[in-house]
């Protein structure tokens, strides 16, 4: 990819695993799988390109109200990755971290999660975020709540320093697949100034150089932040 302005922080929301499974005949609970395995290639090709920061949207709060059976089958391939399959994670020589209310998912589900961000802790060429039973608003009660029970009053810094990502840049850019052009209770806090980039290809066949493509979109948008640039 040639020489362009690279974002530190990508955000993307990883939409239509289900729908390409179905177009293809097979289960929802394939195109997650094949999802999974793409999220992988897909971070490490962002990372390898000199990203700093991945956050991706895993499981919105919402998705906990699908069917059950659809809901055991996303907890069995959470139990896998971050169990059985946690070197996929390492492969990616990042530190980890799980954002949202984990509270509900199974406690070896919660164990492994805790294992995988104590092991990347010291790492530093890069950082992923995994956003799991996430849902921006949920996540400004929880904020407010915290500052009540601080008896704080909430301005936009105390209010930054409460939130998930407390501590990190907001993301430069938020990517959505799926053909979907909506922000669906992702980061809404955080991307107050993202550029956002919507794609029409379904996540598992959401390419390296899709990417690149949206990074290169990106790369010649002008970024003012409400600002007037002289002439």
């Amino acid at each position: 990819m040639k020489r362009i302005k690279l974002p530190a922080h990508i955000a993307v929301i990883m939409d239509g695993n289900g729908r390409w499974a179905r177009r293809r005949f097979r289960p929802r609970a394939y195109g997650h799988r094949m999802g999974v395995q793409n999220m992988f290639k897909i971070c490490g090709h962002a990372f390898n390109l000199g990203v700093r920061i991945v956050t991706v949207f895993a499981l919105s709060a919402e998705n906990l109200s699908r069917p059950k059976e659809e809901v055991d089958e996303l907890f069995e391939l959470f139990r896998s990755y971050f169990s059985k399959k946690r070197e996929r994670m390492y492969e990616l020589n990042v530190k980890i971290c799980v954002l949202g209310d984990i509270s509900v998912l199974p406690a070896d589900i919660q164990d492994s999660i805790g294992e995988i961000e104590r092991a990347t802790a010291h790492l530093t060429s890069g950082l992923l975020n995994i956003c799991v039973n996430y849902g921006a608003r949920q996540e400004l009660v929880r904020a407010v709540n915290k500052a009540v029970a601080l008896g704080r009053v909430v301005d936009e810094n105390s209010l930054e320093s409460m939130v998930y990502t407390a501590g990190l840049p907001d993301p430069d850019l938020i990517i959505r697949t799926g053909g979907e052009i909506r922000l669906s209770n992702f980061l809404l806090y955080q991307a107050a100034y993202s550029e956002l980039y919507f794609s029409g290809k379904m996540w598992p066949e959401f390419s390296k150089r899709d990417l690149e493509k949206a990074i290169e979109n990106y790369s010649a948008r002008d970024r003012r932040y409400g600002n007037v640039r002289e002439e």
